[in-house]
């Protein structure tokens, strides 16, 4: 149970982060214009508590193909015990409000309850959204029945290297699926393109820039192997501020700096303390990143499953798509990595459509990590 004063405290700033959204009486959203936003609440979310589980309801998609006013969407977020505070709970409703005063939808008064915060959102007096907000059960108890489980095989798709080509972002946007973007944040658009995806309901990633065995077509700047910690932290700083919004991270290229045991413990600290997640691109068989990530307590996963587009032709990344939800459908979780190349956005628009009917879920990378 929350206690009083913080009660309360996070009742007032839920009214008063969403009151302006109500000032007007605004037209019934449709089913897919709901979903939409559902997706802007869950990256609000994810971005403002980046070790929350959050959950949309899978259902939802199919109602969502339809154009008829009045559905409800639902959003469960799950704070871990050993992350609960007032100040992550205010950070999370303060994300909650801006999407829903962005789009100008009612807040109803907040429901409280031993199984958490209930929070209803309306446009024109119609009920749109429920998020409930709760934390996970201590070690040992039972699992609250209201937090829905989604059974069966993951697929996690991330599309890095973007940030400076926004023609590029707005076709991924464009393709209408639960996909991660991993921006490089010394690219011209990056800032804007970050911002965008948050809009949009995508999840953000920074691309963080790491050496390469040989040195071949390096960054400006990039984490390598010798740097001191401070030097790591303060880079990985100047990066997620080009990138906002960004919950994880994964690397780009360094075949030579995620092999250097030494580097990825300085690296995962300063992750850490952003309560960031990390992807291991594994861009070398010598990589030891996942496991200094396992040893800092920083959630990792790592792509297990061949990059999609090394061949940069419709053809060979549509049978690459089809090789990642094999081998998802095999593994359970599977993560893969692409590019925005005009044959890989082409082939995701003709492969996406198949994974519900062979029973794949398509998920954000932040749901496989560990």
């Amino acid at each position: 149970m929350i206690g009083l004063h913080n009660r309360l405290w996070l009742i007032a700033s839920i009214l008063a982060i969403s009151c302006c959204a109500c000032q007007q009486p605004e037209p019934t959203l449709s089913a897919a214009e709901i979903r939409a936003i559902t997706n802007e609440f869950a990256a609000a979310a994810r971005s403002a508590s980046p070790v929350a589980d959050v959950r949309t309801d899978p259902r939802a998609d199919l109602r969502a193909t339809d154009r008829a006013l009045g559905s409800v969407d639902h959003l469960d977020v799950t704070i871990p015990k050993d992350s609960e505070s007032p100040t992550v709970k205010a950070k999370l409703l303060r994300a909650i409000g801006s999407v829903a005063a962005r789009h100008r939808l009612t807040p109803g008064s907040p429901s409280e309850s031993r199984e958490g915060l209930l929070l209803t959102y309306r446009r024109a007096g119609v009920a749109t959204h429920t998020i409930h907000i709760h934390t996970s059960p201590a070690v040992g108890s039972p699992e609250p029945a209201a937090i829905a489980k989604v059974e069966g095989p993951r697929l996690a798709i991330i599309l890095d290297d973007l940030g400076g080509d926004r023609a590029a972002a707005d076709a991924i946007f464009a393709l209408g699926y639960p996909l991660t973007i991993s921006i490089l944040p010394d690219q011209l658009h990056a800032t804007e393109i970050a911002q965008q995806a948050q809009r949009r309901g995508f999840q953000v990633l920074l691309h963080l820039p790491m050496e390469s065995v040989g040195g071949g077509h390096a960054e400006s700047r990039e984490l390598r192997p010798g740097m001191a910690s401070k030097e790591v932290a303060n880079l990985v700083n100047q990066f997620l501020q080009a990138v906002p919004g960004a919950v994880g991270v994964n690397n780009h290229q360094g075949s030579q700096s995620t092999a250097d045991e030494a580097l990825m413990d300085e690296l995962m600290p300063a992750l850490r303390d952003h309560h960031l997640f990390y992807i291991d691109s594994r861009t070398t068989a010598a990589t030891v990143a996942y496991d200094a990530a396992q040893r800092s307590g920083v959630p990792a996963a790592f792509r297990n499953v061949p990059f999609l587009d090394d061949v940069e032709q419709v053809a060979a990344v549509r049978k690459q798509l089809h090789i990642a939800l094999r081998d998802a459908r095999e593994k359970g979780d599977a993560v893969a990595i692409g590019h925005p190349h005009p044959a890989t956005l082409s082939a995701l628009r003709e492969v996406l459509p198949e994974a519900k009917s062979q029973g794949v879920l398509l998920v954000l990378a932040s749901e496989l990590v560990r």
